[in-house]
C-alpha cells in the first residue's frame, strides 16, 4: 500500500466529548432530522459529524501532510479561536495543529454548534483546503458516499461540513427521507416550507369539514381531544358470561387533571366510573395477558384471551370507549362517553363500511408478516397473534377513515397546482404524507396513552409492534396531540433547523452492492450499515409503506408500486423472509451480501481514500461476519473508536454485555496505488501472533481513560487487533495453512481478556489466581461496572415471551448474562473450560450465566439451606438477596466453620470469598472470624486481593457489592 498521509482520524478523536454530544442527542426534540419520521438505531449527529471531519481532514503532524493544509489550518484555526476564545497556540506547530483540529471537532459535536456561523465556515474551510491539498480540483468537494443511508445521518453531516453526499438505500421510505434534506431542501429553501404551512392549513380546513361529524364537540363547545379504549372479552366463568374491558392501569392521569377508572360490576355488567384523584387500590383486569372478572372472580387464561382477540381481528372495533379527555377554554378535563361519542362511532363505522364498498383498495389489506424475525428480534410478527393480520386491523374505523380523509384532502389542495411549481408541489405532497405518517403511528389501536405525561405515544415504543389492551385516540384535527397541525409542526421545524445547508446532495433508491458511482470517485465511503439480526428495517417500515402506496402521487409514487417492502435483498439475518434464489438469510447471507456490498465500495473509492464502518452489536457472530466481510471486501483496517451513543437506561443495557457504544472502525483500500487490490500479500502468523499482546497494551490504557470498559472496549479493540491481520491479503501458518479470521478473533479474545485482568487486578500478576475467579473479575468487567444486576431476559419461545398487552415485566434475572459464544471465547482465553464449572456458571440455549452469589450457597455450605434462608430472607426468589437488618444480624446465632463446604485448605479463592460474602450477609460473624483466622483463609493475599477486585466490579446498589464492602470492613477488625 502506498504511504498516504493519515487522516486524523487515524490518530485520534475526542471521544469524551462526541460520547457526550451524541447522548445528549437522544433528549433532543424539535429540529432535529429524527424527528423528521421515525427510523431505527439512528447514530447520532454528532458521532456522524465527527467522524466525518476526522475523515476528510489529514492530521497535520504527520510527515507526509501536504504543507498547503497545515497552513491553511493553522490560519481558519487561529480566526475561529480569535473569534470564539480559548486556548491560544503556536499556530505553525504541527501538535499544536492536531490538538487545534480535535478541540474543534469536540465542540462543533454539540447540537448547539451545529447551526453558528462560525463553526459551518471554519468547517467547510478546513474542508475544502484538506480536499485540495489531497489533490481535489478546485472548485470540487469531496465526495462521501453512504449506501445504508436509512435516516440520514451520515449525508446530512457531509453536506453541513462541505462535502458533496450521494446516499442510497433499497427502502424506499429512507429514500424519501434523505431526498427531502438532501434535495428537496436545498433546492427549494424558505419556499419549500412556506408552501408546506400553505398547504397543510388547506389540508386541515378540507379534512376538519369531512371529519367534523366523526369527532363532535360538547354541548358546551369543549373539544374531545384523546379517547381512551379498552379491547373486551366475554368473561369465560361459569354463568358468568358478561363483557368485560381489558385495562392495565387505571390511574388515567398523575397530573392535572388527576382522574381515575373504577371498574366495578352491577348486575350483568361491568361498569366502568371517572373518579376524580389518585387511586388508592387498582381495579384493573389485565395483568400478564390474563384476565380476571370483577363480577365473578373467574380468570380467564392468556391463551382464551388470545383466541378470543383472534377472533375479532385483534378487537379495535369491539372495543369499549371508557374515558374522554376533553379541553374547553385552555383547560382541561375527563369525562365518560356520551351519546355524541357513540353516534360519532356508528357514523365512522358506516362511513368506513362506505368507503370499502365504493373505493376498493382504499384501505391497506396487505398482510402483516407472521414469522418472527429471529429468536430475540420480534418485528411485527406479535400482533398477528392476536388476530391482526393485516395493516388495516391496527387501526379503528374511524382512525383508518381519518387516514383516508387527509390523503384525500392532500390530493385535493394540489390538484390545482401550476406546471411552473410542479417540482417544489411534488416535494411538498412528499412532506405532506410524511408529516401524515405521524398520524399514521400516533393515532392507532396500539397507540399507549402515558398517564404521566397525559400524553399518547405512538405504535413504536420499541422496535417492534405489541399488543395494547387499553389504547388511546387522536382527535387529529384538532391542533393538540397526536394531531394533523402538531405532525406539521415536527416536519416543518426540521426544515427550518436545516435551511443552512448549501448545496444538494444525491440520492438513489439502489443496493449496497450495485452504487450507480464509477471506480476511483469517492474520498469517504462512511457508512452504518444494518445490524445483522438485531432490526427488521423493512418489515418495520411496511407500517407507513402501505399508506404511502396509497397516497404518493407525485414523482414518489414511483418507489411505492411493490405490494410491500422488497426483502429479499435487505442484508439483515432473519427467519421472516428468505434471500432473491429462496435461499435462508442467514449468517452466510449476511456475510456474503456485506462483502458484496464493501468490494462494491472500496472500488468506487479512491486507492488514497478512507472509510468509516459503524457498527454496534454484542453478537460475536454479528461482529465476525461483519469483519469477514470488511476484510474479504478488500479494507485494511487502521483504527476503530467507540462512541457512547446509547442511553444507559434501555432495557438491553441491563445486565448484560449490550453494547453502549458503537465502534467506528476505520479502513483503507487494500490497493496497491494504481487502484488494484493487493492479493500476494502474506502474513507469517507467529509475527501476527506476537505483535497483537503488544497493540492491545498500547490501547487498553487509553479505552480506560476514556471511561471504556467491558463489551465496549473488547469490540472497540478489535481495530488495533485487525491492524496486524488485515494488511496482508492472507495470513498462513508454518505449513502453508491459511488462518481464518475466527481463528484469529480466538485470540483477540484471550489478549484483551488478559490485558484487562492486569487492570482489574491493579497491575498485579493475576495468572496466581485460580481460573474460576479470573473468569470471574473479567466477566463482571465485560458486562460493566456500575450496571444495575437485574436484566429481563427474553425466551426464544414464542409462547413464553410474546407481548401480551401487560405492562409486566419478564422475571427478572439473577446473576450476570453473557451471550454463550462470548463467555466460551473469554473463559478460553483466560484457562478456563464452561463445561468445568457448573458450579459458577449456567448455560442455557444461547447465553450463559454467572451466577449471583446467593445461588451459589448450596455448593458453598454444607448447611446452605439455613445459610440461604438467612441471606434471602423469606424469599429465595427475588433477584439478588436482601441483608438482614442490622438488629437481625446481631441476633443472629453463631455457627461453627464446619458449615463452610471448604475448609481454608480446599476450594478456590473465589470460593473462599463467596463463602465470606454469604456469611457476613447472614450475620455469622463468629464463623466468618474463625473462617478468616483460625482457618485461615483471611491470611492469603489472593483473598483480599479477589475481593477488592469484586468491589471494584459489582455494580454499585446490589447486594453482593454490599457483602464484599462488608467483608472488606473486617479485615481491620481481624488484625489481617
Amino acid at each position: 500500500m502506498h504511504n498516504y498521509p493519515k487522516r486524523l482520524i487515524e490518530v485520534d478523536l475526542p471521544i469524551a466529548e462526541v460520547s457526550n454530544q451524541s447522548r445528549r442527542e437522544k433528549t433532543l426534540r424539535h429540529g432535529h432530522i429524527s424527528t423528521l419520521h421515525i427510523w431505527w438505531a439512528r447514530r447520532p449527529l454528532a458521532s456522524a459529524r465527527a467522524a466525518l471531519l476526522g475523515a476528510l481532514l489529514p492530521d497535520p503532524a504527520d510527515p507526509e501532510c501536504p504543507a498547503s493544509f497545515v497552513n491553511s489550518c493553522g490560519t481558519w484555526l487561529k480566526k475561529f479561536r480569535d473569534e470564539r476564545g480559548g486556548e491560544e497556540r503556536d499556530w505553525r506547530n504541527p501538535m499544536a495543529l492536531r490538538l487545534g483540529l480535535l478541540d474543534f471537532i469536540a465542540e462543533f459535536a454539540n447540537w448547539d454548534h451545529a447551526d453558528e456561523r462560525i463553526f459551518l465556515e471554519t468547517a467547510r474551510a478546513l474542508v475544502n483546503a484538506a480536499h485540495e491539498a489531497l489533490g481535489g480540483e478546485r472548485g470540487t468537494r469531496p465526495l462521501v458516499v453512504d449506501p445504508f443511508a436509512g435516516g440520514g445521518a451520515i449525508p446530512l453531516e457531509a453536506v453541513r461540513i462541505g462535502a458533496d453526499a450521494f446516499a442510497s438505500d433499497l427502502n424506499p421510505v429512507p429514500v424519501l427521507l434523505n431526498k427531502v434534506i438532501l434535495e428537496y431542501l436545498p433546492a427549494f429553501g424558505q419556499r419549500l416550507i412556506d408552501r408546506l404551512r400553505e398547504r397543510a392549513n388547506a389540508v386541515l380546513e378540507e379534512a376538519q369539514r369531512t371529519l367534523a361529524p366523526l369527532y363532535p364537540r360538547d354541548a358546551n363547545k369543549a373539544v374531545p381531544i384523546a379517547y381512551l379504549w379498552a379491547r373486551t372479552i366475554q368473561c369465560e366463568g361459569p354463568g358468568c358470561g358478561v363483557e368485560l374491558p381489558l385495562l392495565r392501569a387505571t390511574q388515567l392521569s398523575r397530573k392535572s387533571p388527576v382522574a381515575h377508572v373504577l371498574v366495578s360490576a352491577s348486575g350483568r355488567k361491568v361498569l366502568t366510573e371517572l373518579v376524580s384523584g389518585i387511586e388508592k387500590r387498582t381495579t384493573a383486569t389485565v395483568s400478564g395477558g390474563k384476565a380476571t372478572c370483577v363480577r365473578c372472580g373467574y380468570t380467564t387464561s392468556a391463551k382464551r384471551v388470545k383466541e378470543q382477540m383472534t377472533a375479532v381481528f385483534g378487537g379495535a372495533n369491539t372495543a369499549r370507549l371508557y374515558a374522554v379527555l376533553v379541553e374547553h377554554n385552555g383547560a382541561r378535563s375527563f369525562r365518560a362517553p356520551n351519546r355524541n361519542d357513540v353516534a360519532a362511532v356508528a357514523a365512522a363505522t358506516a362511513a368506513y363500511a362506505d368507503m370499502q364498498k365504493r373505493r376498493p383498495g382504499v384501505f391497506p389489506t396487505e398482510p402483516i408478516n407472521p414469522t418472527r424475525p429471529y429468536a430475540n428480534t420480534r418485528g411485527i410478527s406479535g400482533v398477528t397473534r392476536f388476530g391482526m393480520r393485516r395493516f388495516l386491523d391496527l387501526y379503528t374505523a374511524r382512525q383508518a377513515v381519518a387516514i383516508v380523509a387527509f390523503q384525500d384532502a392532500i390530493h385535493s389542495s394540489l390538484d390545482q397546482k401550476s406546471a411552473a411549481d410542479k417540482a417544489l408541489d411534488d416535494a411538498v405532497e412528499t412532506l405532506l404524507h410524511l408529516a401524515l405518517d405521524r398520524l399514521v403511528m400516533q393515532n392507532t389501536s396500539l397507540s399507549r396513552w402515558n398517564n404521566t405525561g397525559s400524553k399518547i405515544e405512538g405504535l413504536f415504543s420499541k422496535q417492534a409492534l405489541q399488543i395494547l389492551w387499553d389504547f388511546a385516540e387522536s382527535n387529529p384535527t384538532h391542533d393538540v396531540m397526536a394531531s394533523w397541525p402538531a405532525a406539521v409542526q415536527w416536519v416543518a421545524k426540521v426544515l427550518q433547523s436545516n435551511l443552512i445547508l448549501d448545496h444538494a446532495g444525491r440520492v438513489e433508491c439502489a443496493s449496497a452492492e450495485t452504487v450507480p458511482l464509477p471506480a476511483d470517485s469517492v474520498d469517504v465511503f462512511c457508512t452504518d450499515p444494518p445490524y445483522f439480526a438485531a432490526i427488521p428495517y423493512a418489515d418495520l417500515s411496511d407500517v407507513f409503506y402501505v399508506w404511502l402506496k396509497r397516497g404518493l402521487r407525485g414523482r414518489d409514487a414511483a418507489y411505492f408500486r411493490d405490494e410491500l417492502v422488497a426483502k429479499q435483498r435487505e442484508l439483515i439475518v432473519t427467519n421472516s423472509a428468505t434471500g432473491p434464489s429462496g435461499e435462508p438469510k442467514d449468517e452466510e447471507f449476511f456475510s456474503q451480501g456485506m462483502t458484496q456490498a464493501l468490494a462494491k465500495a472500496r472500488e468506487i473509492t479512491k486507492p488514497s481514500g478512507i472509510a468509516c464502518i459503524v457498527f454496534a452489536d454484542s453478537s460475536t457472530t454479528a461482529w465476525e461476519a461483519m469483519l469477514r466481510a470488511v476484510i474479504e471486501g478488500g479494507w485494511v483496517v487502521t483504527a476503530s473508536w467507540p462512541v457512547d451513543t446509547e442511553m444507559q437506561n434501555r432495557t438491553r443495557a441491563q445486565a448484560s454485555a449490550s453494547l453502549q457504544s458503537s465502534i467506528f472502525l476505520v479502513c483503507r483500500p487494500r490497493e496497491r496505488p494504481d487502484g488494484q487490490v493487493e492479493t500476494d500479500s502474506v502474513g507469517d502468523w507467529r509475527d501476527v501472533i506476537s505483535a497483537l499482546p503488544g497493540r492491545i497494551h498500547e490501547w487498553m490504557p487509553r479505552l480506560a481513560k476514556e471511561g471504556i470498559v467491558g463489551a465496549d472496549a473488547i469490540f472497540a479493540c478489535i481495530g488495533p487487533a485487525l491492524e496486524v491481520f488485515s494488511r496482508y491479503s492472507r495470513v498462513e501458518k508454518s505449513n502453508g495453512d491459511v488462518v481464518a479470521l475466527s481463528e484469529y478473533l480466538e485470540h483477540v479474545w484471550g489478549a484483551v481478556a488478559n490485558e484487562a485482568l492486569s487492570t482489574i487486578f491493579d497491575g498485579a500478576d493475576s495468572a496466581g489466581l485460580e481460573p474460576d475467579a479470573r473468569l470471574t473479575a473479567m466477566w463482571l468487567w465485560t458486562v460493566g461496572a456500575g450496571r444495575p444486576s437485574t436484566a429481563t431476559e427474553e425466551s426464544e419461545n414464542d409462547a413464553a415471551d410474546e407481548d401480551d398487552g401487560s405492562d409486566a415485566k419478564s422475571s427478572p434475572v439473577r446473576g450476570y448474562v453473557l451471550e454463550f459464544d462470548a463467555a466460551r471465547k473469554i473463559a478460553q482465553g483466560l484457562g478456563a473450560h464452561l463445561e468445568e464449572l457448573g458450579t459458577l456458571v449456567e448455560v442455557k440455549g444461547e447465553t450463559a450465566r454467572l451466577l449471583s452469589v446467593a445461588e451459589r450457597a448450596r455448593w458453598l455450605f454444607t448447611d446452605s439451606t439455613e445459610v440461604q434462608r438467612r441471606v434471602v430472607g423469606r424469599s429465595t426468589n427475588g433477584p439478588q438477596g436482601t441483608l438482614f437488618s442490622e438488629a437481625e444480624m446481631s441476633k443472629a446465632a453463631p455457627s461453627t466453620s464446619s458449615e463452610v463446604g471448604h475448609n481454608a485448605s480446599s476450594g478456590t479463592t473465589l470460593d473462599k470469598v463467596h463463602q465470606c460474602m454469604l456469611l457476613f450477609s447472614a450475620g455469622r460473624g463468629e464463623a466468618l472470624k474463625r473462617f478468616l483466622t483460625e482457618d485461615g483463609a483471611g491470611t492469603d493475599t489472593r483473598f483480599w486481593r479477589v475481593a477488592q477486585s469484586l468491589s471494584a466490579l459489582y455494580p454499585p446498589g446490589t447486594d453482593e457489592k454490599r457483602w464484599v464492602d462488608g467483608l472488606l470492613a473486617r479485615r481491620k477488625s481481624f488484625n489481617l
